[in-house]
């Protein structure tokens, strides 16, 4: 007789149930963020019926566009009536809309490279993986970039690269290399230099505001308040203009034993004595003998698309460095230091860019020589660096503020000098916490740079409102060509944004 009743013990498990279709995929996410409350189901309704109605007279606008007419009437007369887009401006003036309608069509390939080669240089910069050996690359590129851009001369990049070269060179023989005594020597005499220097262009400014002053009169209650006002400065420098010569000359000369002060003063002065008496005919006589050249493209003949893309650039890269040198010299404790940052710095944030374009465009010349001829694009950049570096300033100036105390006090515990501190520990720190803000500083600067078109600049709003919708043949085409527009400055603002946000999880080191 077989005995039956014999236990059955598994040995596995058994295999999980699918979870029920509410709790799982599209259905779940639907439930829990669309429709989880009374209020958001009718919010979700409100917003699907909004973009149905959207799309249902966008979609047509885009399926019925016309590619290829020769005029905004061709193209009504091909849609007889129908909704659609003449995205043929688009084909026919592409070029203007990236390049600008002066520069030189056989000359697009080298802006094309040089964006390239933007994307290469910044590579090193951007992404900690890359090979170090590639920042020597970073380094060189502005001066490839500016050759390629605006051509001429080989030679004109290759000297200001030897002089930048040359200077650093001398920051570090006067910082490091030299003794104390020829340090001291040398202190002394760029003291001199650069206190008489400082004293004759306040004299000179003075004389200035006094022109400024009397050109504006006293035609009325506004006009009677700014002569009294640029009078009142050009008093105030005409008074302090010795005292102020003297002060700084003591102040570099006092600054020897650590080198720091009079480094940087004797690499800026011999930095400025190359360019006004060296470069000039050595770049001449070397072009004279070996000629390297591009087809010169003047700077007035920059626009669209691409000029905006050369002022955000090359202001977004100075004005972070600018900007770190504000904050900083905002919390030193040296008073002549920290004044002149807090009023460069609230000055810059209380007046609108729009005015610092028309400043740069118009009153700039009036503070230079007459024969002199200041670059127009020079001038913008300079004018947009300065106000995003005031406001990049404060974002970093509330990163350095976050940073707990006893950051500071481990720093002075090692031994660190303010150098070192600020260098290996302070602003590593600092910068982390400030990203988002930067980050927004920029995309608004970027953005910001359309304004120049204000100015009779061509950028890509300027070559829209003028070139193109001027013309005969594209008189009302506005909606494809501001979506242009608009597309290109969204992928390029959105790619800073990720980038951004993929540098924060980089970095998010913090232990919970």
């Amino acid at each position: 007789m077989t005995d039956t009743n014999v236990s059955f013990v598994r040995t596995e498990q058994i295999p999980p149930s699918p979870p029920p279709a509410a709790e799982a995929g599209i259905v779940k996410w639907m439930r829990e963020n669309l429709f989880s409350s009374i209020l958001n189901t009718v919010l979700t309704v409100i917003a699907a019926y909004v973009i149905i109605r959207l799309l249902m007279g966008i979609v047509p606008w885009f399926a019925n566009g016309v590619w290829e007419a020769g005029s905004m009437r061709e193209c009504r007369d091909i849609l007889a009536g129908a909704s659609g887009a003449c995205f043929a401006v688009l084909v026919d003036r592409w070029d203007h809309l990236l390049f600008g309608f002066k520069y030189p069509p056989e000359a697009y390939f080298r802006i094309v490279i040089a964006l390239v080669l933007l994307l290469v240089a910044a590579l090193p910069v951007l992404f900690q993986t890359v090979p170090r050996k590639l920042l020597l690359f970073t380094g060189l590129y502005p001066f490839i970039a500016y050759w390629l851009i605006w051509g001429g001369s080989l030679w004109t990049p290759l000297m200001l690269l030897a002089l930048f070269v040359l200077t650093a060179m001398v920051y570090r023989l006067i910082g490091e290399q030299i003794s104390t005594d020829m340090r001291k020597i040398a202190a002394a005499v760029v003291g001199l230099i650069a206190g008489v220097g400082l004293a004759y262009l306040l004299f000179i400014g003075a004389g200035e505001l006094g022109f400024i002053a009397n050109s504006i009169g006293t035609s009325g209650a506004l006009n009677t308040v700014a002569y009294g006002a640029f009078w009142l400065m050009s008093g105030f420098t005409y008074l302090f203009f010795i005292p102020m010569g003297i002060f700084v000359g003591y102040a570099i000369y006092n600054s020897y034993e650590g080198g720091g002060l009079v480094s940087v003063v004797t690499a800026l002065l011999f930095l400025y004595a190359a360019l006004t008496f060296v470069f000039g005919p050595v770049s001449d006589g070397l072009a004279s003998v070996v000629g390297l050249e591009l087809q010169a493209v003047a700077s007035r003949d920059l626009g669209g698309f691409v000029l905006n893309m050369i002022l955000g650039t090359v202001c977004v890269s100075l004005s972070i460095p600018l900007g770190i040198a504000l904050a900083l010299g905002r919390q030193s404790d040296m008073p002549l230091i920290k004044g002149v940052c807090v009023i460069f710095i609230e000055f810059i944030r209380g007046v609108p860019l729009i005015t610092l374009l028309f400043v740069a465009n118009v009153m700039l010349a009036y503070f230079m020589p007459p024969e002199s001829n200041f670059d127009l694009v020079l001038r913008v950049i300079i004018m947009i660096t300065a106000f995003s570096a005031a406001y990049i300033a404060e974002v970093i100036r509330g990163g350095l503020a976050a940073l707990p105390k006893g950051q500071y006090e481990a720093a002075d515990s090692l031994g660190l000098n303010y150098a070192q501190a600020t260098r290996l520990i302070i602003l590593p720190q600092a910068l982390k916490i400030s990203i988002p803000g930067i980050v927004n500083v920029a995309v608004g600067l970027f953005k910001d740079t359309t304004l120049v078109s204000i100015i009779s600049m061509f950028d890509l709003v300027g070559m829209i409102r003028g070139p193109i919708q001027n013309a005969t043949e594209w008189i009302g085409v506005y909606w494809e060509v501001y979506g242009f527009g608009a597309m290109l400055f969204f992928v390029v603002c959105y790619g800073i944004s990720q980038y951004s946000q993929w540098l924060e999880r980089q970095l998010q080191t913090d232990h919970h």
